[in-house]
């Protein structure tokens, strides 16, 4: 019989309803006013203030014997039967450049034990360094990691900064030789994107593509250990680099999955996750996986069976309320892209290498002020083609966030920046100059209280300062501003009084672009504290002077 759990969260404003997958059940409590259900955590959310609506329901269920009974519980753990504690670190540390806090601690003492397997845990609470640890205290070399391509760069600078390790990300230049780099000694670590996996990793294709039918390149055997990263992107059983993945995985000793979102739309999508990871048999199989958890409307049933059974088995998470007192209030992250648009952005870049040969050769002063407003065009013109070429990372990067249940502000500069998110996400709110007053305040309520809002997009002019968006603790800035004060004031949009969580600030830089002579401007202010004092004297002649000795430097011009 379906008993149903009541947690009272007094601080953030609602009651939390845990209860076995029941159509009966899910269809009485939409009609209280303001019951939702968030995905993420497979529960149900009533506002306090509609306790009384709440109180009837319950009794109604118990009443007609749609449940067995409620009962009050202080915590989701009390129902779901997660470990009380997981285990400390057993193994030593003296190797690890930055020590790992306690939390951090027992997640990579889970993955060692437990091999393969989700490390789930919130965005920020640092899934990477307790893989990289992982991989570096099990010696399990050599290592390949899977990661959106947003993230390759970025998980070769940690593998540097958290043991000290090269990594080498696979590329057309490399294709035919990376593995000497590990015969050689010189590397075991390897980084390529998911849709590169056919291209490095499978030789051929016998027939229609499956497991059976993929003969791997004899490299891909060499691996003790894989890691994949948004490993979410794998949950649709017929994508292509989830059965490449799949082959590849067959037969490694450590294999995991990281993924704050694991369930995208329903149970249905840990099959595939959990066959890659060669645990579906742990489950009877992905016929009786989905008979026993994938039934219903929804495909989810038998939700707290499944949730304890991973835990024991395969799984952990834990969120950032857990780990707040360990996390710095505020970091940075900048994620190198490559741009899909290299031939009209370096077609953009003669042009105004041309204008800055005229800046420079103009002794006449009118004459040189004259040249150096053609060239600030010209650069902002390739800041927007550099924008452009990132938005195909940028929408992927905003589906992994707020398709999990998270909410996210988004800065750009440019109007055709924010026409594009908001065509790709049609529920967006925005806080541009071509709002009215009237119409940004809506906006910014809108996303501050309505728990379906996930997305808010500005622009660093009209949503830079002054207004507070704590409902969200990440922000992604798909374009650069021009000073480090611009950055701290719309960094400072979620970070301020109301904000419960350590905030997370996402650069998207665009590799061998304009992106990255503005982040050494930025930078050096930062290194200079003019932040503090909001310095931006002469900007524009700053900018161009910059954009001068950087193509001279390269001997362009």
């Amino acid at each position: 019989m379906i008993e149903i759990f009541l947690i009272e969260k007094e601080k953030e404003g609602y009651y939390e309803l845990n209860f076995y997958n029941s159509p009966a059940l899910a269809y009485y409590i939409q009609k209280i006013p303001s019951a939702r259900f968030i995905m993420r955590d497979r529960c149900w959310r009533v506002d306090l203030q509609h306790r009384r609506f709440l109180k009837e329901f319950c009794e109604y269920a118990v009443k007609r014997g749609l449940a067995s009974g409620v009962h009050r519980v202080d915590d989701r753990s009390e129902i779901l039967g997660f470990p009380e504690r997981m285990p400390d670190l057993q193994y030593p540390i003296t190797h690890l450049k930055l020590p790992p806090f306690d939390y951090q601690r027992q997640g990579i003492q889970y993955m060692i034990e437990h091999k393969r397997c989700f490390n789930g845990d919130d965005m920020g609470l640092g899934k990477t360094m307790q893989s990289i640890a992982a991989v570096s205290i099990a010696r399990a070399y050599p290592c390949l990691v899977i990661a959106p391509a947003t993230m390759k760069v970025t998980w070769q600078r940690e593998f540097q900064r958290f043991i000290g390790k090269q990594a080498i990300i696979l590329s057309d230049a490399n294709k035919d030789n990376w593995h000497k780099h590990f015969e050689t000694g010189t590397c075991n670590v390897f980084i390529t994107n998911y849709e590169s996996v056919k291209k490095y990793f499978v030789s051929r294709v016998r027939g229609r593509t499956t497991v059976k039918n993929i003969v791997l390149d004899k490299r891909a055997g060499m691996f003790k250990s894989v890691i994949i990263d948004e490993s979410h992107r794998c949950c649709n059983t017929t994508a292509l680099w989830s059965i490449y993945l799949e082959a590849i995985c067959a037969n490694k000793e450590y294999i995991w999955l990281l993924t704050g979102t694991p369930l995208v739309t329903s149970n249905e999508d840990l099959i595939q996750q959990l066959r890659i990871m060669r645990r579906i048999d742990d489950f009877g199989g992905a016929a009786r996986f989905r008979e026993r958890y994938c039934q219903g409307t929804d495909k989810s049933s038998n939700l707290y069976e499944l949730h304890y059974r991973l835990w024991q088995s395969c799984y952990f998470r834990r969120d950032k309320s857990l780990a707040l007192k360990d996390l710095p209030e505020k970091t940075r992250q900048y994620l190198t892209v490559d741009i899909d648009n290299r031939q009209e952005y370096e077609f953009a870049e003669n042009d105004l290498i041309r204008y800055l040969m005229e800046y420079e050769s103009a002794s006449d002063s009118k004459l040189r002020s004259a040249a150096r407003a053609t060239a600030m065009v010209q650069i902002n013109h390739l800041r927007q083609i550099s924008a452009r070429g990132k938005m195909k990372e940028a929408i992927n990067f905003i589906h992994d966030v707020i398709d999990g249940g998270d909410k996210l502000i988004v800065f750009a500069f440019h109007k055709t920046v924010i026409a594009d998110i908001m065509k790709a996400f049609p529920g967006t709110v925005t806080v541009t100059g071509s709002d009215s007053q009237e119409k940004k305040q809506a906006a910014i309520d809108k996303f501050q209280n309505n728990p379906d809002c996930r997305l808010i997009a500005l622009n660093y002019k009209s949503g830079g300062v002054g207004i507070t968006l704590t409902a969200a603790s990440r922000t992604l800035f798909i374009e650069f501003p021009w000073t480090a004060s611009d950055c701290e004031q719309a960094e400072c949009r979620a970070h301020r009084n109301g904000q419960k969580n350590a905030v997370n600030c996402y650069y998207l830089l665009a590799r061998s672009t304009i992106d990255e002579r503005i982040l050494e401007i930025i930078q050096k202010e930062r290194d200079d504290s003019s932040v503090v004092t909001g310095a931006d004297n002469n900007i524009e002649e700053r900018i161009v002077d910059m954009a001068l000795r950087h193509y001279k430097d390269k001997h362009k011009i």
